[in-house]
């Protein structure tokens, strides 16, 4: 399987709804690594490596998101994989 980096926009009511730790949870399950943060504008970004299929999978939940969350618009980018990443947190 080919290994790739992913970076996504998230837009909406994505801040207060869980939406940090509920991406951490589905990084994890699909074994992917990297970050997810707030940002001031109210967006929320990620940036995961892994498996492309499982990266994918990961920007089809970030369009929906959590209960409670609302996403409105949802902007990514495929990137060369670095694997500079242990493991996925939630930076602050």
């Amino acid at each position: 399987m080919a290994k790739a980096r992913l970076h996504i926009e998230v837009y909406g009511i994505v801040q207060g709804v869980f939406f940090r730790s509920n991406t951490q949870k589905k990084a994890f399950s699909l074994g992917l690594t990297g970050w997810v943060r707030n940002r001031n504008d109210g967006s929320v970004e990620v940036l995961a490596e892994g498996e492309k299929q499982s990266l994918e999978e990961l920007l089809a939940w970030c369009g929906k998101g959590p209960p409670g969350a609302r996403v409105d618009k949802l902007k990514h980018s495929w990137e060369e994989y670095k694997g500079e990443f242990s493991s996925f947190m939630i930076k602050y």
